[in-house]
């Protein structure tokens, strides 16, 4: 029987709610159905700025099998801050295997057979946030707690027997078949490559472009994009161990979100910043609405912060609706303009708050 899936399925549920991703979607789908089958699935690094939807997207996939009966063996998934692995007293087994494995009694119920729970554990998938913190070097000088956690990792990623304990047990799977997902900002990766690429030591030097926004504003920007100019001696220079990074198979580098994904990001998954904030008015009986342009001016001042990504939405719409969320009329409507947004980074911009 053929399998039910195929990766453009699980590509269009996760785009629901990661937008602007979808090269880092379509590798996700396709790792997601061969780890389902059994298939060796590449295990994957992402590279993308804080808000660019590393974790919206771990989220997702995270719901997307809770949502699947069928795929109930394969749903038990874990989500990590590396730093963790490097601080944890009991080891890396028990920070992952042991949290593998408690996530499946819960699933299955305590009466479920073991078999059942240690196969749970060996198809599990393993979420890394936070992975360029444990860098083994800092300003060179050597990082003991990131070379610990990144040979914490490297053991699990290669292993075919390895005991861990839960509930005063000791257990051993076979972790080669675990699917790890790592990501991290790399802020100083970008500052590195950026310089090497402007400078042009090994590569075409960029040239600055002139920019008109949706907004209208024009400026001039260079265009860098970090997958052009990344190699592997940039991450070996950043602290990743060539031991280490050879474990991932696929590395993908997170698109920079234009104002256009901003502004969808703002309005149209189901957990939209704008949806909730609906929803939150509506509980007072207020029906919350917002213009276009207002629409276009929170995704412009969004995309100014270039590091913030989507996270910058939110700190835009804030300073507009804080107000009048303190302060909730009794029923009727409120539209957000372009004028209410103006002036609220207005005042942010002259030190008003």
């Amino acid at each position: 029987m053929a399998f039910p899936l195929r990766p453009r399925d699980i590509f269009e549920e996760l785009r629901k709610d990661v937008v602007g991703q979808d090269d880092a979607i379509r590798e996700i789908a396709v790792a997601m159905v061969k780890h389902l089958v059994g298939h060796p699935a590449p295990n994957m690094l992402l590279i993308g700025n804080s808000g660019s939807g590393k974790t919206t997207l771990m989220r997702a996939v995270e719901r997307f099998l809770a949502s699947r009966p069928g795929l109930s063996d394969y749903a038990n998934i874990v989500r990590i801050n590396a730093n963790v692995l490097a601080e944890e007293r009991q080891g890396y087994q028990k920070a992952v295997l042991g949290r593998l494995f408690s996530n499946a009694r819960r699933m299955f119920g305590a009466d479920a057979p073991l078999r059942r729970v240690l196969r749970s554990v060996e198809h599990g998938i393993v979420f890394i946030d936070e992975v360029d913190k444990i860098r083994a070097h800092v300003s060179n000088a050597p990082n003991v707690r990131g070379i610990v956690a990144q040979e914490a990792l490297l053991t699990l990623m290669e292993n075919e027997n390895v005991e861990f304990e839960a509930d005063g047990q000791t257990y051993a799977v076979n972790s080669s078949s675990i699917l790890f997902i790592a990501g991290g900002a790399f802020e100083e990766l970008y500052e590195a490559v950026l310089r090497r690429a402007t400078i042009g030591h090994d590569v075409t030097p960029m040239k600055p472009m002139v920019v008109v926004s949706a907004s209208g504003e024009v400026r001039e920007e260079l265009p860098f994009h970090l997958r052009d100019y990344l190699k592997y001696e940039d991450l070996f220079r950043y602290g990743m161990t060539p031991q280490f990074l050879s474990r991932f198979e696929s590395i993908v580098v997170l698109n920079d979100l234009g104002e256009e994904e901003l502004a969808r990001i703002f309005v149209e998954p189901d957990g939209a910043i704008f949806r909730t904030s609906r929803e939150y008015f509506a509980t007072y009986g207020i029906e919350l609405n917002i213009t276009r342009g207002a629409l276009i001016a929170i995704a412009w001042d969004a995309a100014r912060q270039k590091r913030l990504g989507a996270r910058a939405l939110r700190e835009t719409y804030r300073r507009v609706v804080r107000g009048m969320e303190f302060e909730p009329a009794d029923g009727g409507t409120i539209t957000i303009d372009e004028e209410m947004v103006r002036r609220a980074i207005a005042r942010r911009d002259q030190g008003h708050g």
